[in-house]
């Protein structure tokens, strides 16, 4: 079966998800990397990821990382659509 291509992740894209990949022991300390390291604010950031992963090159480029966060995302929209 032939997949439709795709636009490859940018550098900007995959240092995201390298990013998102690395553990956090307190949240202050990811906030001040998030500036430090790619000069974004946390909501830009967040904006940011949440698109990424709906892009098919991240899923490709970071399998195990793109399903953690989707599986996240959907329980808070499940969780969301619940409570309203």
């Amino acid at each position: 079966m032939n997949r439709p291509p795709h636009t490859p992740l940018t550098s900007r894209q995959r240092e995201i998800l390298a990013f998102e990949a690395r553990f956090w022991r307190d949240a202050g300390a990811k906030e001040q990397a998030l500036r430090d390291e790619l000069g974004m604010t946390e909501t830009g950031y967040y904006q940011a990821l949440a698109r990424l992963l709906d892009e098919p090159a991240a899923l490709e480029h970071s399998p195990a990382l793109v399903n953690r966060l989707r599986r996240a995302r959907d329980r808070r929209r499940g969780w969301r659509t619940a409570t309203d």
